[in-house]
């Protein structure tokens, strides 16, 4: 460890050791000197950064919820805040996100981008995000029908971006509707949907407004079905729906769909009136069948009864990544849970201390990424070569 020896290392050598830590422990070694500091624009350090692609760890961005309200406004001067949860460490991080235009709330995520969609009733329109450098993307054009709070997918590949719009159809200024799904898809091989690939919702479905969780490689996108529960499935490639049965679907509260290494999972709370099967907090798998579910977790009864009295009914979000589910209880100054799937280990989580206790959090899915060039393609959308070479 002869610091004569590390003050040697070659440049290239000293990149790659760089290109492997953390994003916080990253950010903290930007201070030591110009040159790291620069690094984030190097653009030899993030190729070098892509062609190593190291480890990315799975985190959890959190936002402050605001109920749907056709009325809802920021002030012009309010700047965007997310709080990334680090279940590594079990610590918090604040982000900002300067260039959000007022009037715009976080969608869904996917391959380190947040989407984030306009809140005025109408066509949509949209931004991807990467918030670790800051940058920002738009969607070149915006959904072509006007909607009020839809429900969002996002896939984001090396080579391409796919996003679809689901539900909340505004059939008139006073009324929506659940009637159609529109997609907007561009890839690197020079194909592109400016939503023009168009679909409908199953008959007398209700979904949720929020991030669709995506599963199969971004084959499949699921939400929730209300009233009563069931999952709607869209394929992306053959554009339909379909739906699912849910588990158990007569005694379920606040079920929530996540995504956790490949598989897409339901966590929810049962409420059984026979007295022998005790009040639980479960989650269960869908098979690859894609047709039935399979029992993978029941919370301990004995924490169950200290979630089940914090929580006092107001309901719970739950949102998953890698090997990680976080449930964040309603209305309680976010008081949380963490599951460790490969460890089956649960345990509290320390409260976010850059919020009040009033303020209701949602959390996405996040993978940190100090490059997404695959933004580069919706650039690409707005050059008139591109559009006469399609």
């Amino acid at each position: 460890m002869d610091s004569r020896i590390w003050s040697r290392l070659p440049t290239r050598l000293l990149d790659r050791v760089i290109a492997f830590l953390p994003p916080p422990a990253f950010f903290r070694a930007r201070c030591v000197c110009k040159r790291w500091y620069g690094l984030l624009f190097s653009t030899s350090f993030l190729h070098l950064y892509l062609h190593l692609s190291p480890p990315r760890p799975h985190c959890f961005l959190f936002f402050k919820h605001q109920a749907p309200t056709t009325t809802r406004r920021q002030t012009p001067t309010t700047t965007t805040q997310a709080y990334l949860f680090d279940p590594y460490d079990v610590v918090w991080h604040r982000i900002t996100f300067p260039l959000i235009p007022p009037s715009f709330s976080p969608a869904a995520s996917s391959a380190g981008l947040i989407c984030f969609i306009s809140d005025d009733p109408g066509p949509k329109t949209l931004f991807l995000s990467n918030p670790l450098t800051g940058s920002i993307s738009q969607i070149p054009s915006p959904t072509l029908r006007p909607r009020l709070f839809p429900s969002v997918g996002l896939s984001v590949k090396p080579s391409s971006i796919h996003v679809a719009v689901a539900g909340d159809d505004l059939i008139s200024p006073y009324a929506v509707k659940n009637l159609s799904t529109e997609s907007f898809h561009v890839d690197a091989a020079g194909f592109y949907s400016l939503w023009g690939t168009t679909s409908p919702l199953p008959r007398l479905c209700s979904l949720e407004a929020g991030q669709m969780a995506s599963v199969g490689e971004g084959r499949y996108f699921y939400c929730m079905n209300h009233s009563p529960y069931s999952v709607l499935a869209h394929d992306v490639v053959s554009n339909c729906w379909f739906k699912i049965q849910a588990p158990m679907r007569r005694f379920l509260r606040s079920p929530s769909l996540v995504e956790t290494k490949g598989r897409l999972v339901m966590v929810a709370a049962v409420e059984k009136s026979k007295l022998n099967v005790p009040r639980s907090l479960r989650m269960w798998s869908l098979q690859p069948c894609g047709a039935t579910w399979v029992e993978i977790e029941r919370m301990p009864q004995q924490l169950y009864a200290q979630f089940a009295e914090v929580e006092g009914g107001r309901g719970f979000d739950c949102v998953g990544h890698g090997e990680f589910v976080v449930i964040v209880i309603r209305r309680s100054g976010n008081r949380g849970l963490l599951f460790d799937m490969w460890r089956k280990v649960w345990h509290w989580i320390p409260m976010c201390p850059y919020v009040d206790d009033e303020a209701q959090l949602r959390g996405l899915p996040y993978e940190p990424r100090l490059a997404t060039p695959v933004t580069g393609l919706l650039d690409q959308l707005t050059l008139p070569a591109f559009h006469s070479f399609n």
